[in-house]
């Protein structure tokens, strides 16, 4: 099939939904599918994330990529999409997160061109956002499909929308080989991956840390945003800055899953929870709250992973079992080797890519 997929930038961006898009685009241009990938991104900036070579990568240039677009940029932006639509009459165009679907909805009414809308957040965004959920319910009627990343997520959202959903959910890249339960240096590492922002809710995380005294271990922090100083100050008043490093995005995340002996994810919801299964997938042991959407539909308790329950007191509840899991290497070992199994069997990249496939021939059919 001759497919078309656009996000609104891949240069400066470094998050879930980006490297999700990478993986799924050279996955279908490796299955011999003609794959063109359009952002706003100017033609000579790279992807942040990895593309396959048989990729066709354009870039609109149109406006900054990483600001919101004013009313005259979006016009532009929609004139200049269609006109590329109609130039190379694609059979599927795919639009990753509603910042790209919904101004593609408007942009290719009218052409009969089958599009597919790809939300990679939950309902609970447009609760402050009156405007955006008004474009997602007016847009969603020119959508062919709409695709969500679990079916709890398509249960929150309004029947009007739920009709046109499809659950795909994020492929996972299965590392070849486990990550060692064991400590295996003098300073083993207790991993996070996350923006630095309050949804990820690092501040508990960092008090939880404060409250252990398991010598050697370290906390490390992967990923950037609007909290670091304000995180970076609180490490520091908590007297952990020397156990605590966060040195900002990275292009080679596989590297810092290797070398951890733990994941943690104090996140408050999640939509999917990618880093989560990226951890698992190297068979570490995984750590997360009961409460959080996309952390407790991947973890099993107790089986492929820990879940806390908050209680009353959220930093003391996650204290405690983070204190449970990285004293017991028998128990790192046996979750680990067990959510790395339970990974493999649901979010491969060859069976997302699967699932992907068959919404493609039957929606250009």
């Amino acid at each position: 099939m001759k497919l078309l997929l656009c996000i609104k930038q891949l240069h400066a961006a470094a998050g879930g939904a980006e490297r999700v898009f990478c993986t799924l685009s050279s996955e279908l241009a490796a299955r011999g599918h003609s794959v063109t990938v359009i952002t706003f991104d100017a033609p000579h900036q790279p992807p942040f994330y990895g593309l396959d070579p048989r990729v066709r990568r354009v870039g609109l240039a149109i406006g900054d990529a990483s600001r919101s677009a004013g009313v005259g940029e979006t016009l532009r932006r929609m004139a200049a999409l269609r006109a590329f639509a109609r130039a190379e009459r694609p059979d599927v165009v795919v639009g990753f997160m509603h910042s790209m679907f919904v101004p593609l909805a408007l942009a290719l009414w009218g052409t009969r061109i089958p599009l597919i809308g790809s939300e990679h957040i939950v309902p609970e965004h447009y609760a402050s956002r009156p405007l955006q959920d008004l474009l997602l319910v007016a847009t969603a009627p020119l959508l062919s499909a709409m695709t969500v990343l679990s079916e709890a997520i398509r249960q929150r959202y309004p029947g009007c929308l739920r009709r046109r959903m499809q659950v795909v959910p994020n492929p996972v890249h299965v590392a070849e080989t486990s990550v060692p339960a064991s400590a295996g240096s003098a300073h083993p590492v207790l991993l996070c991956v996350g923006r630095l922002d309050a949804q990820k809710d690092h501040a508990t995380l960092l008090r939880s840390f404060a409250q252990l005294s398991l010598p050697g271990w370290q906390l490390r922090i992967v990923g950037d945003g609007p909290l670091r100083a304000e995180l970076t100050q609180l490490a520091a008043t908590l007297g952990v800055s020397s156990r605590v490093s966060m040195p900002g995005v990275t292009q080679d995340i596989d590297t810092e899953y290797r070398r951890a002996q733990a994941f943690v994810l104090s996140s408050r919801y999640e939509s999917f929870g990618l880093a989560t299964a990226e951890a698992m997938s190297h068979g570490l042991p995984v750590i997360g709250f009961a409460d959080c959407p996309g952390t407790n539909e991947l973890i099993s308790n107790g089986h492929t992973g820990l879940l806390v329950d908050p209680g009353a007191d959220r930093v003391s509840a996650l204290a405690d079992a983070l204190r449970t899991l990285l004293a017991d290497t028998t128990l790192r070992r046996r979750l680990g080797d067990a959510g790395r199994r339970a990974i493999g069997d649901r979010f491969s990249t060859a069976r997302v890519g699967d699932v992907w496939e068959r919404l493609l021939v039957k929606v250009a059919g």
